[in-house]
C-alpha cells in the first residue's frame, strides 16, 4: 500500500464514518464545527488555520485562513469545491449564514475566546460536544492509517535495538543522548515530532533518563519520569546526569510517520549485569503486558481487561506498579494514531468494547527505589484473536 498518499475515498470514508456516529449518538445535531487542526488533517488531509464545517446532510465547508493556498494544493477535496478563504468568521457567515441550529465543537480543544469570536458572528439553538465521537471514530484505523503505523512499527523497534546501544558509552549526557537520538530518527525517517491531545503537553522525542533519574516526578501522565534539563524545560534530559557503569536506561519514545506515531519503550543496563530485583520487576512488567495483549480481542471491553490483569496480581507486585510511590497512572495502555495518547483506554471506567483495528500502546511499568523504572511498552493491533504487536515484541533488557 502506498502509505505516502492519503485519497479522496479514505478521507470520504472517515466522513462517513463520523456522521454514522453523530446520528448514533448525537441525533439532535445540526452541524459540527472543528479548529482542531489534528482533526482537520483527519478528515481533509491539511492542517491550516482554519475551521471545518460538516453538516447533517453532508455538506462540507472547510474555511482556510492560513493558508488558503497551501490547503487547496494539499487536500483531495480542492477540486470539489469545499475549500474557501477566510480573514473572519464574517466570511465564514457568508457562505453558510449565521444559524447553525444544534451545534456540536471541540469542547476539550476550542478555548472560550475562540467560542466567544464564533459567538458574535453565528447563533445556535443548542451546543455540545464532539470529542467522544471523533476519538471513537479515529480509535478505528483504517488499512492505510493501519499501513502507515506498521511501518512506523518496524523502524521504531529497529532502532531501539540497533541504534541505541552504538549511542551508549560512559559519560554521555541524558540530554546529548537525545540529541544523537533524534538525529538517528530523522535519518530513518522520523517525522521530526509527536503530538500528544494532553493539554500544554511538551514531549520532545519521549523520555530518557538514567537510573534513578526516571523515577523523577514529572507533569505528564505516564509511568516513567524525568529531571529533563532544568524547571522551564523539564522534558528530553538533564545536561549534568551522565551514564555510568551499573546504570539502567530507560528509553520511552514516539516514532511518527505521515502524522502516526508507534510508542515503545526499551530498557538498557550499562556495563553491568542487572540484579535480581531488576530482572524479576522486568520480567514481571513482560508478563502483564503479555497477559493484557492477549486480551485485546474484538469484544472485549476495557474496564474489565484492567480489571482481570490487576485483580491476578500480589499486592507485592502492585507495588510501585505503573510508576513510583505516589505518582503513579491509573491504566495499563492507551489509544495510538494520530496522538500518542488516544481513546481508548485499559482502565476503569472505558466501557465500550474494543473493534477490530483499535490500537494500543500496552505499558506496564514499575519503578524500584534507587534504581529506576523497569518495564516495557509496544504497541499492539485489535484482531478477533488478540493483540498483535507492529513494535517488535516484549524486549528483555540489553546489556551494553
Amino acid at each position: 500500500m502506498d502509505i505516502q498518499t492519503l485519497t479522496k475515498r479514505e478521507l470520504e470514508n472517515r466522513i462517513a464514518r463520523f456522521s454514522g456516529e453523530m446520528n448514533k449518538r448525537n441525533p439532535d445535531w445540526d452541524t459540527a464545527i472543528i479548529i482542531s487542526r489534528v482533526n482537520q488533517y483527519y478528515f481533509l488531509g491539511t492542517m491550516q488555520d482554519g475551521m471545518l464545517i460538516i453538516k447533517k446532510d453532508g455538506t462540507l465547508y472547510y474555511f482556510a485562513r492560513r493558508s488558503y493556498e497551501r490547503a487547496m494544493d494539499e487536500s483531495p477535496f480542492a477540486e470539489n469545491g469545499y475549500i474557501y478563504p477566510m480573514e473572519s468568521y464574517r466570511d465564514a457567515k457568508a457562505v453558510i449564514g449565521a444559524n447553525l441550529g444544534s451545534t456540536y465543537i471541540e469542547s476539550e480543544v476550542m478555548t472560550c475566546a475562540v467560542a466567544d469570536r464564533l459567538g458574535k458572528h453565528f447563533t445556535f439553538t443548542k451546543t455540545g460536544s464532539l470529542d467522544r465521537t471523533i476519538f471513537a471514530v479515529r480509535a478505528v484505523k483504517s488499512d492505510y492509517e493501519l499501513a502507515v503505523m506498521e511501518e512506523a512499527g518496524r523502524r521504531h523497534n529497529l532502532l531501539l535495538q540497533e541504534a541505541v546501544p552504538v549511542l551508549l558509552h560512559e559519560g554521555i549526557s541524558e540530554a546529548l543522548l537525545a540529541g544523537k537520538l533524534y538525529a538517528e530518527m530523522m535519518s530513518r525517517g522520523h517525522q521530526g515530532l509527536n503530538r500528544f491531545f494532553m493539554f500544554q503537553t511538551e514531549m520532545g522525542i519521549g523520555q530518557i533518563a538514567f537510573g534513578e533519574s526516571s523515577l523523577y516526578p514529572t507533569g505528564f501522565d505516564g509511568p516513567g519520569g524525568s529531571f529533563g534539563m532544568y524547571a522551564a524545560v523539564p522534558v528530553i534530559g538533564s545536561y549534568d546526569r551522565r551514564l555510568k557503569k551499573g546504570d539502567t536506561v530507560f528509553v520511552d519514545i514516539g516514532f511518527g510517520m505521515y502524522g502516526y506515531h508507534s510508542d515503545k519503550t526499551q530498557l538498557y543496563i550499562y556495563g553491568a549485569e542487572p540484579s535480581d530485583k531488576v530482572k524479576n520487576a522486568h520480567s514481571l512488567c513482560i508478563r502483564i503486558q503479555k497477559e493484557v495483549a492477549s486480551r485485546l480481542k474484538t469484544g472485549a471491553v476495557p474496564s474489565e481487561i484492567y480489571r482481570m490483569v490487576t485483580d491476578g496480581l500480589t499486592e507485592k507486585e502492585k507495588e510501585n506498579l505503573g510508576g513510583f510511590g505516589s505518582r503513579r497512572v491509573k491504566f495499563l495502555a492507551h489509544g495510538i494514531g494520530l496522538q500518542v495518547d488516544e481513546y481508548p483506554v485499559i482502565a476503569e471506567g472505558f466501557d465500550e468494547p474494543l473493534e477490530t483495528n483499535m490500537l494500543f500502546a500496552i505499558e506496564p511499568k514499575k519503578g524500584i527505589a534507587g534504581i529506576g523504572m523497569v518495564g516495557v511498552e509496544d504497541t499492539f493491533v485489535v484482531t478477533p484473536e488478540g493483540g498483535r504487536c507492529i513494535t517488535g515484541g516484549c524486549s528483555d533488557i540489553i546489556i551494553v
